[in-house]
């Protein structure tokens, strides 16, 4: 999982994250709703952890609001000093998923976590799709001009994170935050011999490569 928490208290959003990272899940960490909307945009994430007192044009709510009137289906949970049925009513109202009130306990926050990624995950996802490359999320299957290919859980999630971002660039950094679901210390070598392992179930036999490695920065699904 990747988790983009929104907060504007430094030392909250610490203890979220450290707490996630223990459950081997990745989180990035933004300040306001500006900056928030602008990385749901240009990242992949699964879920977003959301505070309502925000700093600048746009409170949790009118963050909240925004990312459903751009059609963004993921998973969000409002965290909040507020407590109030009123407020809970309103976040609701305007497209959280779940509401919590501060202050709470982090293992009911990690639960909550996994709840709402589970629910989204189930729903009716699309398939995805590059020139004759199909690649099923909710059946997970993959197949290319009508045959079905056999992927390890790994180089699945892979080619899915590969195809939600199909016509860009995805560094190596990216794909180990996005694929293995935690940051460590790496070598290139782990990216690429998963991108080889891929490479040589998706293209070859077929006339057409998809999978293109940009040299020095990373790898695109073209199609």
């Amino acid at each position: 999982m990747n988790i983009l928490i929104v907060e504007d208290d430094e030392k909250m959003a610490k203890l979220l994250q450290v707490g996630l990272k223990d459950q081997g899940v990745v989180s990035d960490h933004v300040l306001n709703g500006e900056v928030a909307i602008e990385r749901l945009g240009d990242h992949d994430y699964d879920a977003v952890v959301l505070d309502i007192m925000l700093p600048g044009k746009l409170d949790g709510f009118g963050v909240c609001k925004e990312i459903r009137q751009r059609n963004i289906g993921l998973p969000v949970i409002m965290v909040s000093a507020r407590e109030s049925i009123e407020d809970r009513v309103h976040g609701l109202d305007v497209g959280a998923d779940d509401y919590l009130p501060k202050p709470f306990s982090l293992a009911e926050f990690l639960a909550r976590i996994r709840a709402l990624v589970r629910r989204g995950r189930s729903l009716d996802q699309p398939t995805l799709q590059a020139i004759d490359l199909t690649l099923d999320p909710a059946r997970h299957t993959v197949e290319r001009s009508g045959q079905q290919i056999k992927l390890s859980k790994k180089e699945f999630r892979l080619l899915e994170y590969l195809m939600r971002n199909k016509d860009k660039v995805v560094t190596r950094t990216m794909i180990i935050e996005h694929v293995w679901g935690y940051k460590i210390n790496y070598t290139n070598k782990l990216v690429d011999v998963y991108i080889n392992y891929l490479r040589k179930k998706i293209d070859e036999g077929f006339p057409r490569p998809l999978l293109k490695t940009v040299r020095g920065v990373g790898y695109s699904i073209r199609g």
